[in-house]
């Protein structure tokens, strides 16, 4: 299906509005460009994958894998250059290239890595290629200071080289110089300066011929003349020679860069189209994230049901004032094909029309729209608006005269495809005469099965729409106390226009307005009167059901919170009880455990002992059986214990094998280390006042006399000899 929205309905609705909010997101000005030249998509696929790439978009501001950074330099122009035959570019414009190019590859790598996460996103990066071909040619060339390199070229290198070396030769000569010159005394004394990018002598004027050189210039009081010394002459000019060469091999190897990336530049361009959407992409999404907007369920059925929806513009005007908005829920289905708002000004109905107007155009121009996540919709081939006066000095046209041309437009193009929005419908003639061939296009609209809201405020279309079947009067609520608008639409009942009430709280004289009511027929004045109190009394009962739903979710919210108290207490008790269970049990069982023993301690009878305990446990195995019954096993499921049983087997058997390769290192490791622990035991040399102790004991003494091979040893209580191989160390003697 494809959609056709016009001009008209875009400024009816202030979609530029929205659009410029937009982007005040982007990160480029092509990005800017885009979204400030955006209108409603043509093509339902097209529309689809834009909404759910916003949609991919927006769900990277929860989760951890965030859409790395896409901003990027405008090279149109540059890329137009490139085209050009045997053009170069200069060195920054040839970086900005190569940064546009790994952007692009970035970004590809990380939608090709998080797929899953970003499936259309990734989906619109495979339609550019990857390659790194031009920045890898354009960094091999030119340097992340934007300088060509030294090894670009033999030739350049060479160049390079010799400059070098020249300055270096200029460097010395000019020294030489200036020694020789302050030596002399002929040197001011800031000694020296530069000039035209060169070092000169600063001579006292006085000595000027004496100092041989070119004069490049003198200081303001003409006490100091400037003097570029003769030695370094010879090699400035070599310098600029030099120079010249270096600029020319530069423009060279630049040349044969620009040949080298020509054949890019068509994918250069895709680069720059690519990053564009991405970045117009990214600012709907914020802007989304700024509104609180979702994406609805759209689908085939003809319905349009937006739950708390929020005029965006509106909402953000409020928001700077913090003003609170109020939102408003609507549906239109085929039961409810065409609303009818009525109600007095200011009231809210043109905001509300405009509201849902807005966003479905929103929505098919690729926008997320602020409404409640359980909010659906269609969409719609035509979408036509009548708001405002429209009165036109240019072509000679009144505001009915307008309004006429207008409805004709509306009858050529309503199909049951469109949506119609309608300010003040019959509005601009006579009321009894614009009334009548206002219900005639109503009835059009309806018969066509066109959906569509309107506000009026002439009573014969509040009676039509009640008589015909799909057609449904709705108002916007007023407080009859304070005459005050609560700017909530209230579907089902028409809205009186409050004229008089409205006049009386505006300052006009209750004498003029009785005169007004005098006038006025009376039957329509009757059913004013009627529509109001009826709105009253709705008011009233929908205070009463308000209070009442409050109460009854406290009550709910009351009852909940009882269930929950309920089960904790329930566990309480059961967990006593499974206790006091199993103490009784424990408790039965020292028992019988008990007169067992009492039993075998008065006769010693072991072999009676043993018969009467087993029986006693065979007893407990068969109440526990009876209370547990083991289950039945499936032929299936004993192949597969036995299968499991193997497994665990083979499981075991490795495990063990690996312990015991384990266990046998550890020994050898032991082995080795009981052995040079001996070893240091045999070669140790026991001295007088060392602590010891006997290899066989736990007792810890000092050695107070050593004889040969005997040690006495004192335990502070008793002393005691040993050999000296019965002896460990403790601690050695301190020193």
């Amino acid at each position: 299906m494809k959609t056709a929205i016009t001009d008209k309905t875009l400024q009816d609705l202030e979609f530029n509005s929205v659009l410029e909010q937009v982007s005040e997101f982007c990160i480029s000005d092509l990005g800017k460009e885009n979204v400030l030249i955006s209108k409603p998509f043509s093509h339902v696929k097209k529309l689809f994958f834009e909404l759910n790439m916003v949609n991919e978009y927006v769900s990277s501001f929860e989760n951890e894998n965030r859409i790395p950074n896409h901003s990027f330099e405008n090279i149109t122009e540059h890329i137009k250059r490139l085209a050009i035959e045997n053009s170069f570019l200069e060195t920054e414009f040839f970086l900005k290239l190569a940064t546009t190019t790994e952007t692009v590859n970035e970004l590809k790598k990380f939608l090709k890595k998080f797929t899953d996460y970003y499936p259309k996103l990734a989906q619109l990066s495979d339609t550019v290629e990857y390659t790194t071909f031009v920045s890898d040619a354009i960094t091999k060339i030119i340097t992340s200071y934007g300088e060509v390199a030294d090894n670009a070229s033999p030739a350049l290198k060479q160049i390079r080289k010799d400059i070098n070396n020249v300055r270096s030769k200029i460097s010395e000569s000019f020294s030489r110089a200036l020694s020789k010159n302050i030596a002399s005394g002929y040197l001011d004394d800031i000694k020296e300066t530069i000039v035209d990018n060169q070092r000169v002598l600063a001579v006292l004027a006085m000595y000027r011929r004496k100092v041989k050189g070119s004069l490049l210039g003198a200081s303001k009081s003409g006490s100091i003349v400037y003097i570029a010394p003769q030695a370094t002459l010879a090699y400035s000019r070599e310098l600029q020679n030099l120079i010249y060469e270096e600029k020319q091999e530069v423009v060279k190897i630049l040349r044969a860069l620009a040949e080298e990336i020509r054949p890019y530049t068509p994918l250069l361009e895709q680069y720059i189209s690519f990053l564009t959407h991405i970045d117009v992409i990214g600012a709907k999404a914020k802007y989304a994230k700024e509104i609180n907007a979702i994406l609805p369920k759209i689908g085939k059925t003809k319905k349009v049901f937006f739950k708390n929806a929020y005029h965006p513009i509106l909402w953000r005007k409020n928001k700077e004032k913090e003003i609170e908005t109020i939102p408003q829920t609507i549906e239109l289905n085929e039961k409810q094909q065409i609303i009818v708002i009525s109600g007095p000004n200011a009231g809210g109905k043109s905001i509300t029309l405009k509201t849902i107007g807005l966003l479905q155009l929103m929505l098919q121009s690729g926008l997320l729209i602020p409404v409640h996540e359980r909010s659906e919709t269609c969409i719609f081939s035509t979408i036509l608006t009548d708001i405002g006066d429209n009165q036109s000095i240019e072509n000679q046209l009144s505001t009915y005269s307008y309004r006429l041309k207008n409805m004709r437009y509306f009858l050529r193009k309503c199909n049951e495809n469109t949506l119609f929005l309608i300010d003040e419908f019959g509005t601009g003639s006579d009321p009894e005469l614009g009334g009548a061939l206002a219900e005639i296009f109503l009835e059009e609209f309806y018969e066509k099965k066109a959906y569509g809201i309107i506000t009026t405020h002439y009573a014969n279309l509040k009676v039509l729409a009640n008589e015909l079947d799909n057609v449904t009067n709705a108002n916007m609520q007023f407080d009859e106390r304070t005459l005050e608008p609560l700017y909530k639409l209230f579907i089902g009942q028409a809205g009186s226009s409050f004229t008089f009430e409205v006049a009386q709280k505006n300052g006009i004289p209750y004498s003029l307005i009785n005169r007004a009511k005098k006038r006025v027929e009376t039957e329509k004045v009757r059913l004013d009167k009627t529509i109001s109190k009826l709105q009253k009394e709705r008011n009233r009962l929908q205070k009463t059901s308000d209070t009442l739903e409050k109460q009854k979710t406290k009550e709910l919210e009351h009852l909940e919170n009882l269930k929950e108290k309920d089960q904790k207490v329930r566990k309480k008790l059961e967990g006593f009880q499974e206790l006091y269970d199993n103490n009784q049990r424990m408790l039965s069982l020292g028992r019988s455990v008990n007169e067992l023993f009492n039993k075998y301690f008065q006769t010693n009878n072991k072999k009676e002992l043993s018969t009467n305990f087993f029986k006693w446990v065979m007893a407990e195995k068969t109440k526990y059986t009876k209370k547990n019954p083991p289950k039945k096993k499936t032929k299936t499921e004993k192949n597969q214990e036995k299968i499991i049983e193997k497994e665990q087997k083979e499981i075991i058997k490795k495990v063990e094998q690996e312990v015991l390769q384990k266990v046998v290192k550890v020994r050898e490791e032991k082995k080795k280390e009981a052995e040079k622990i001996a070893k240091e035991r045999a070669a140790y040399v026991f001295k007088i006042n060392d602590r010891v102790r006997l290899i066989d004991g736990n007792s810890v003494g000092s050695i107070d006399k050593i004889e040969k091979n005997t040690v006495f040893i004192n335990y502070g209580i008793f002393t005691t000899k040993a050999t000296i191989s019965q002896l460990e160390l403790v601690e050695r003697a301190k020193k």
